[in-house]
């Protein structure tokens, strides 16, 4: 039996668990928070999560365990198959978690936890994430999907960083970082109304008083 440490507020976490929900795979859930206690030291080197913790051993980074997952568990594939297309939704995973996920990560105290961060922080955030949707836009497709017409690791990626990004946009800003993207806004609604989706939203919120409770603590 797989097992996947983490929590489910954590996007990277929800990505891993859309990724198991996508292929039926069944997998027990550790919950945890990144911490650096030497036993969760052993399965994740920088106490990070997600980890899954395999037959064969413990694999972490988001990217790396949905490609494990696609090798491993072929059915209802994640990458297509020729080369090129495959590079291609690697190419619009990473952009994504360079050009919008982790810029927006930086205000995620203030938009998200009450907390503040410095104002050349906030235009720096909001120059880059403006450009990252820029270019997703030229880069993706949303044809209906970020990669074409069959879901992928891209569209996975899309739907737990750029939902984020764009509430950063919208708390901080009060902009809407997908306007002027019909298909990026289509396609974030079509991916919401997933049944899976919605069973992962679902335990965010149950699982959201507990979190934040976690993160005002290290702030007192």
């Amino acid at each position: 039996m797989l097992k996947l440490y983490g929590f489910d507020v954590s996007n990277y976490f929800n990505m891993i668990k859309l990724a198991l929900a996508h292929k039926g795979l069944d997998y027990d859930v550790v919950t945890v928070y990144p911490n650096q206690e030497p036993e969760f030291l052993t399965k994740s080197p920088m106490g990070k999560v997600p980890a899954l913790e395999t037959e064969d051993g413990v694999i972490v980074e988001t990217n790396i365990i949905m490609e494990y997952l696609d090798a491993k568990y072929p059915d209802k594939p994640l990458y297509p198959a020729d080369p090129f297309a495959q590079a291609r939704v690697k190419e619009l995973v990473k952009f994504m978690e360079l050009y919008l996920e982790l810029p927006a990560r930086r205000c995620h105290p203030e938009a998200f936890f009450g907390g503040k961060v410095s104002e050349e922080t906030r235009k720096e955030v909001k120059r880059a994430l403006f450009r990252g949707m820029t270019g997703l836009n030229r880069l993706a497709s949303f044809s209906p999907y970020v990669a074409g017409d069959t879901f992928s690791a891209a569209d996975i990626m899309f739907l737990y960083s750029v939902d984020l990004a764009a509430g950063v946009a919208h708390k901080l800003y009060e902009v809407d970082l997908l306007d002027g993207s019909t298909g990026a806004k289509n396609l974030m609604a079509k991916l919401n109304e997933l049944p899976e989706v919605q069973k992962i939203a679902a335990d965010r919120k149950a699982a959201n008083k507990a979190f934040v409770e976690y993160v005002t603590s290290f702030q007192k």
